[in-house]
């Protein structure tokens, strides 16, 4: 069967990660999470006490900095596992920041190019169909309405056993989709050939049986 390339964008906490990694799975695909890859990047800026806002100081870290995904899920930063200190909600500010500067995206796009050659792979974040895989034959396009966002990462964050404010989350993100739609270089759009998915209203499983049908159309 042929396997092709999938590429799913939009705002925060729209929750692209989580269909992405169920897709991949029932299609036996990698999933790369470009977006825990940015949170690398802000987690090690944070770690150093450097601020998101030094543009050079974020770029020099980048010449020492390893980023490993175990096919289970785990993520490594420099061999530390990271996979639960990169969700923390500064660190999800920080990422936001430090997307916007021109050598951190070409250091992580041409990662993200490389792991995804010969297909079979799922890629999600901001800018996956418009600048990282804009060959990818299928593109989509999900969201969902602040507040169900909003809801979804306060659950997780509980889950997770860390303290969560609702309207402290809504706040962020609002201000993350402000950031992203608006900053200079790969602004969060949807690709012209990319298929919209409201997923307010849906449950995982519609959402990925949706999905499913589209890879299907294109295989």
């Amino acid at each position: 069967m042929k396997k092709i390339s999938i590429a799913i964008d939009g705002p925060a906490a729209a929750g692209k990660s989580t269909i992405a990694k169920m897709v991949a799975k029932k299609l036996n695909y990698t999933y790369i999470d470009t977006g825990a890859m940015y949170r690398c990047v802000a987690y090690a800026t944070l770690k150093q006490g450097l601020a998101f806002e030094d543009e050079k100081a974020v770029s020099d870290l980048l010449k020492n900095m390893q980023i490993e995904m175990k096919p289970e899920g785990t993520i490594y930063l420099n061999g530390e596992d990271v996979t639960s200190s990169i969700r923390q909600n500064e660190v999800s500010m920080g990422a936001s920041i430090v997307s916007k500067y021109q050598a951190v995206r070409e250091f992580l796009v041409e990662k993200q190019r490389e792991m995804a050659q010969g297909g079979g792979v799922i890629l999600d974040g901001r800018d996956i169909g418009t600048v990282v895989l804009k060959d990818a034959e299928l593109k989509i396009y999900q969201i969902a309405s602040i507040e169900c966002r909003a809801l979804r990462r306060h659950n997780e964050n509980l889950e997770r056993g860390m303290a969560s404010d609702l309207e402290a989350i809504k706040k962020e993100i609002a201000m993350r989709d402000e950031q992203d739609m608006n900053r200079q270089i790969s602004p969060l759009k949807k690709a012209d050939d990319a298929i919209e998915i409201d997923t307010s209203e849906m449950s995982l499983e519609e959402v990925v049986s949706r999905v499913m049908a589209l890879v299907e159309s294109k295989i």
